[in-house]
């Protein structure tokens, strides 16, 4: 029984505190009420009635992430859903509790900075759970519509009701320092001084510096597309479905959810918005959440024209969490193949047998740079663990997790799992790099190593996902890798590589 329900059960008044229809005490007759003494109520703490908790609403569900991601690392988009569902929140307030959380975490380092001017000392002094109040009452201020009077209000009270002491007057204070300018005359002060164009434009979207660069030196010659990339970063993304192939098509998945098709792959659907773990397709298996670019990776892996036949051996050489190996090993499935999955992680490994159970895939639990396996694979997927810089704009938070430190060591990983991957696929086998990172140093300079072997064959990725969409994609650069981006093609911002394997020199 919930604490609301008790509370509803209409107890009738207490006659230990004279309130009663009781017996009177004999010879005592019946006092005015005035006259009785209340006795203290002795009753365990679980049997006094309980004050009743406010409803969650959109900025308790959007504290409640912020506080999950700050204490536990966790993530946004996974633990948004969940509480949104314990809050059981309207589709309205739902929306805003979205906006809310996701801006917030996205917006965190713009923010931060504007707090610092307004309290006059580092964040890192200011309490965490104060400091989440105040992050959440500026881009209240700042990004939204919500007046200045309610977006302080409410976060002077809810620093009242979580028992803050009185740090109530210092978020009142701070926020009200915040409220005096609006974005854009925040946005020139912390650009007071700053002459370097790229750090100008990484302070206006809330981007770390070298998160900005690196998109720069990315873009290339295109650089002069940056403020468009980092505005298209900075939105918030569509919910991108895979239908799962052999089982439901693009076009009846976006007919059963009410969405669109997608533009690039043959199975992707786009939603606007809303949760998809309520949606009856994905629940039963017909469809998963995925966005496009990583579709077309798994499509480009089992497409890629080899030298010789395809004998069926398939192989996912960083299979988890699982969702490429799902759509992978449903086109083995068409093609009469089997899939080996290989997740260094146990837990990683046990969601790609849970999400692949019903497909021929099999799964081990090794290192991928030495996964103890019989070479001569056909098709072998390396989607390597990388910064994940070209999925930012679904992962709000971990633009400022990340830092250019992180680089050098994934780097290392990426070629050593390459150099893994092109010992296991047969000559005339093609191996499918990828990364959801357009960083150079993870994606350009990895392959360029990898193909100075004599035994190493670039293949045109265009021509391959040309194939795969049915005409040629515009803006995949000049070949033969590709690089998706945001604000070109809708998708999150993935690297393709294709090596086929010659005969050992």
């Amino acid at each position: 029984m919930s604490a609301d329900d008790r509370q509803g059960r209409g107890q009738g008044p207490d006659p230990r505190r004279g309130g009663g229809q009781g017996r009177p005490k004999s010879g005592g007759g019946n006092r005015p009420q005035s006259d009785r003494r209340r006795r203290p109520d002795t009753r365990p703490q679980k049997q006094q009635k309980q004050q009743k908790q406010p409803r969650p609403d959109a900025r308790t569900v959007a504290l409640a992430v912020m506080a999950a991601v700050r204490e536990r690392a966790a993530y946004a988009n996974l633990a948004l859903p969940a509480e949104l569902r314990r809050a059981k929140l309207d589709t309205r307030d739902a929306a805003l509790a979205t906006e809310l959380t996701y801006g917030t975490l996205r917006a965190q380092g713009l923010l931060d900075r504007v707090i610092v001017l307004a309290a006059s000392r580092p964040v890192e002094e200011i309490d965490p759970p104060v400091l989440d109040l105040v992050r959440l009452g500026a881009y209240q201020l700042l990004f939204t519509r919500i007046g200045a009077h309610a977006a302080v209000d409410t976060a002077v009270e809810a620093a009242r009701t979580a028992g803050l002491g009185r740090a109530g007057g210092f978020v009142n204070a701070v926020l009200r320092k915040v409220a005096a300018r609006d974005l854009d005359s925040w946005v020139d002060a912390l650009r007071d001084g700053v002459t370097d164009p790229v750090a100008r434009m990484a302070i206006g979207t809330a981007h770390p510096e070298w998160i900005a660069r690196a998109f720069a030196d990315s873009l290339g010659a295109a650089a002069g597309e940056l403020p468009e990339l980092l505005a298209a970063d900075d939105a918030r993304p569509k919910v991108h479905l895979a239908a799962r192939p052999g089982a439901i098509t693009g076009e009846e998945l976006a007919l059963i959810t009410g969405g669109t098709e997608g533009e690039l792959s043959p199975y992707a659907v786009h939603l606007d918005s809303g949760d998809p773990g309520t949606l009856d397709a994905v629940r039963e298996g017909l469809a998963a959440v995925q966005d496009e670019g990583s579709q077309l990776v798994a499509l480009a892996a089992a497409r890629a024209p080899l030298g010789g036949p395809d004998s069926g051996r398939w192989l996912d050489l960083a299979s988890g969490p699982g969702g490429k190996a799902v759509l992978l090993g449903a086109l083995a499935e068409i093609e009469q193949a089997t899939l080996t999955g290989v997740e260094i992680s146990e837990h990683r490994a046990d969601l790609v047998r849970g999400a692949t159970k019903d497909l021929p895939v099999t799964v081990h639990t090794a290192d991928g740079r030495d996964p103890g396996l019989e070479p001569g694979f056909d098709r072998v997927l390396l989607d390597a663990p990388c910064s994940g810089l070209g999925a930012l704009r679904r992962r709000p938070e971990a633009r400022w997790r990340k830092t250019a430190a992180d680089i050098p060591g994934l780097v290392t990983l990426q070629r050593e799992l390459l150099e893994s991957a092109l010992r296991l696929v047969r000559p005339g086998g093609v191996v499918l790099y990828a990364t959801c990172s357009p960083h150079l140093s993870e994606t350009v300079s990895v392959i360029r190593e990898a193909a100075r072997r004599d035994d190493v064959e670039l293949l045109d990725v265009r021509d391959i996902l040309a194939e795969v969409v049915g005409r040629p994609v515009d803006g995949l650069g000049d070949g033969p890798w590709v690089q998706l981006w945001p604000h070109r093609h809708g998708t999150d911002a993935m690297f393709m590589a294709a090596l086929r394997r010659g005969h050992d020199a």
